[in-house]
C-alpha cells in the first residue's frame, strides 16, 4: 500500500517587517512545515506503523530548493521518500493558484498511483483550503474533507472517517479507496523528529521533478491570479498608552475608568 502526503513549506512573518516590491523582505521571513500538513504526515506514518502490511509513505511538495530542509523534517519523522516538484519555468511563474497546483500534483499522483492521498485542510499562508478537494476531483478519487479521525481498513479498501462540520457537528462516513482525505489539526499529536531520524533524512535523496518529467507543458502553470500590490494595512486604534511607573499608571487607569463610568453605581 502507498500513502502520498502533500506537504507545503510556509513562511512565517516577524511582527515587525518591511515590504520589498511584491513580497515581504526575505530577512523577515522564517520557513516551516505547514501546520496542517504536519498532522497529515503524522497520520500517514502512524498508518504505516500500525499496519501488518508493507506501507510506503511518500511526500510531495511544490517548492524551490530551499524547501528541502522542510521536506527532510517529514522524512525524519518517518516518511520513506520525498518528491519535490520544481524547475525554472515554475520558478518564473508569479503565482501558483489552486488550479496550477492541482495539475502539478495530479501528474505526480498519476505516476505514483497511491492508494491514499493525505493533505492538510489548508495552508497557513494563503488559507485557500481547496487544493485537496480540487486534486480529488481532478484524479477521480473519492474524498472527504476536514477529517479529524481516521480508521483505515486497507484489506477491505475502506476508510471510516469523522469529519468536522460547522456548528460543532461531526459526520461519520465511509470512503472507498483510492481516496483523498484532507486532515484537520488535532487528529493526532505530531511527533518530534529524533536525532537519528534527522541524520538518516540527510542521507536520503529527494526526487526533483520538473514539468518535462511530469509530462506537462507551460499550460499547466496558466492561472488568472496575479499579485499586483503588497502593503501593510493601516490600523486604527483607540488604545491609550499609560506612561510612568506602576503606581502612576494605576492612578491614571483608575481615573480613566471613572471617566468611562466603570464601577459607578
Amino acid at each position: 500500500m502507498k500513502v502520498l502526503v502533500t506537504v507545503k513549506e510556509v513562511a512565517e512573518v516577524e511582527d515587525d517587517f518591511e515590504i520589498d516590491g511584491l513580497d515581504v523582505a526575505e530577512a523577515y521571513l522564517e520557513y516551516d512545515l505547514n501546520e496542517w500538513d504536519d498532522y497529515a504526515v503524522e497520520e500517514a506514518v502512524q498508518l504505516a506503523e500500525d499496519s501488518d502490511d508493507d506501507v510506503e509513505v511518500v511526500t510531495v511538495t511544490v517548492g524551490p530548493e530551499r524547501s528541502e530542509e522542510t521536506i527532510r523534517m517529514a522524512l525524519a519523522k518517518g516518511a520513506d521518500r520525498a518528491i519535490r516538484v520544481w524547475d525554472d519555468r515554475i520558478e518564473a511563474t508569479d503565482t501558483l493558484d489552486v488550479g496550477a497546483k492541482t495539475r502539478l500534483l495530479s501528474a505526480v499522483v498519476e505516476r505514483e498511483a497511491p492508494d491514499l492521498v493525505l493533505t492538510g485542510v489548508q495552508a497557513s499562508d494563503d488559507g485557500f483550503g481547496a487544493t485537496g478537494v480540487s486534486l480529488a476531483d481532478a484524479i477521480g478519487y473519492e474524498w472527504a474533507a476536514v477529517v479529524n479521525a481516521l480508521d483505515l481498513d486497507a484489506e477491505a479498501g475502506v476508510a471510516s472517517v469523522h469529519r468536522e462540520l460547522e456548528g460543532g457537528v461531526e459526520e461519520l462516513t465511509e470512503v472507498d479507496l483510492p481516496a483523498v482525505l484532507t486532515i484537520q489539526t488535532g487528529i493526532n499529536e505530531p511527533r518530534y523528529a529524533s536525532l537519528r531520524g534527522i541524520r538518516r533524512a540527510q542521507n536520503k535523496e529527494i526526487d526533483v521533478r520538473g514539468l518535462d518529467a511530469l509530462g506537462l507543458d507551460d499550460d499547466a502553470l496558466a492561472n488568472p491570479v496575479r499579485l499586483t500590490g503588497m502593503y501593510e494595512p493601516e490600523s486604527e486604534s483607540d488604545a491609550t498608552i499609560l506612561e510612568g511607573d506602576a503606581g502612576e499608571a494605576a492612578t491614571r487607569l483608575a481615573g480613566t475608568l471613572r471617566e468611562m463610568g466603570v464601577g459607578a453605581e
